[in-house]
């Protein structure tokens, strides 16, 4: 697998993706293998059952992935595996070459990268471009959203397979690390995401200013080339709004676990993770309508027009004074999550994908 910043997971949908299927995989008899960045993966690093070969990148906002992906495509051309599975659009660029060397390629597209405001003119039109790549070099592209199917059908008229993102039945946590952020249980309003323009954290802060009581805000993210836009977020910063950086493991758990509500407001996905994840803790979640919120959450969780700030803080004023109806909402989310989202599921439907290729060979 190429294309992922590396695994264990700490951050990142991509990485979380990743290294949920890879574990499983292995765990199901293959040899799996792992390309991982040095900066992200450190050198003791275990994955049961998956290899990982941690390998340099330039790193700079535009050269990081792509150098990496280079390197990585070339050392796999040359290790003869049978598949070589790419992820994200600019990467899928390189996923003709290692069918000259007669492995099979598959692509997961995990959302529309270009549309990232991060992203300069020049880079979004070159990352653009890769969408063509991305239905046409691999054997097969996978897509994390029937909205991205869609959208793959309609602007380049190719069938892709749709396999979503997953996520677990996790037993809540109860608080312990919370109270050091300056947080108390069921008073506080969760963001969880990287700090960067279209996860929307800005749109958030502002609407947060104008919600009456004693809530606390806490935003758990980090920055991805996007110190200007954290440093924006800096100034709303107050005793009730605290933005934690990078959080995970028990500390995310537990974060999770013990918010009132979970609020995402991002103007682009592709499937959000964190959704997800905060359904799957039974939490009520206010979420912007955009086509890939509403496709995982529709009818359990409350929406609000995308960057509409008015429209946002009126929301979060209504469920902040409205607990029965946070309960209500609470009480749909984790059915909801087991019927339809199992990484299980996205494993076996993963190896099937493999499997089909490697018979077609």
């Amino acid at each position: 697998m190429i294309g992922q910043k590396g695994i264990p997971a700490t951050y990142g949908g991509i990485e979380k993706h990743v290294d949920e299927i890879a574990r499983r995989i292995a765990a199901r008899g293959h040899d799996v293998t792992v390309y991982c960045r040095r900066h992200y993966t450190p050198p003791n690093a275990v994955v049961p059952g998956v290899r990982l070969r941690r390998r340099p990148s330039i790193r700079t906002k535009h050269l990081d992935a792509a150098s990496h992906v280079a390197l990585c495509t070339l050392e796999a051309m040359a290790s003869r595996f049978q598949i070589v599975h790419f992820h994200a659009l600019g990467p899928s660029l390189f996923s003709g070459l290692p069918r000259l060397a007669g492995a099979r390629t598959a692509v997961t597209v995990h959302g529309l990268d270009w549309q990232r405001e991060k992203w300069g003119r020049l880079a979004a039109w070159a990352l653009r471009q890769c969408e063509g790549p991305a239905a046409r070099f691999p054997n097969r592209t996978i897509v994390v959203s029937r909205t991205l199917r869609d959208y793959f059908r309609s602007q380049h008229g190719r069938e892709t397979t749709y396999i979503p993102n997953g996520t677990h039945l996790p037993a809540p946590r109860g608080a312990q690390k919370i109270y050091s952020y300056g947080l108390t249980p069921g008073r506080y309003v969760l963001f969880v995401g990287r700090l960067v323009p279209e996860k929307g954290a800005h749109f958030l802060c502002e609407a947060f200013q104008g919600v009456a009581g004693d809530m606390k805000l806490a935003l758990a993210g980090g920055l991805s080339f996007s110190a200007d836009y954290v440093r924006e977020l800096r100034r709303f910063e107050s005793d009730s709004v605290r933005l934690l950086d990078y959080v995970y493991g028990e500390a995310l758990e537990e974060l999770w676990s013990n918010a009132y509500l979970v609020v995402l407001p991002s103007t682009m996905e592709g499937l959000s993770i964190a959704l997800l994840e905060a359904l799957s803790y039974g939490r009520c979640v206010l979420v912007s309508d955009i086509p890939e919120n509403l496709e995982v959450a529709s009818g359990v969780a409350v929406t609000f027009r995308s960057r509409d700030v008015s429209d946002l803080r009126e929301k979060l004023d209504m469920l902040i004074r409205n607990p029965d109806r946070v309960r209500e909402y609470e009480s749909r989310a984790r059915a909801h999550i087991q019927q339809r989202y199992s990484w299980d599921t996205v494993a076996e439907q993963t190896e099937a994908v493999y499997a089909e290729m490697v018979r077609r060979a």
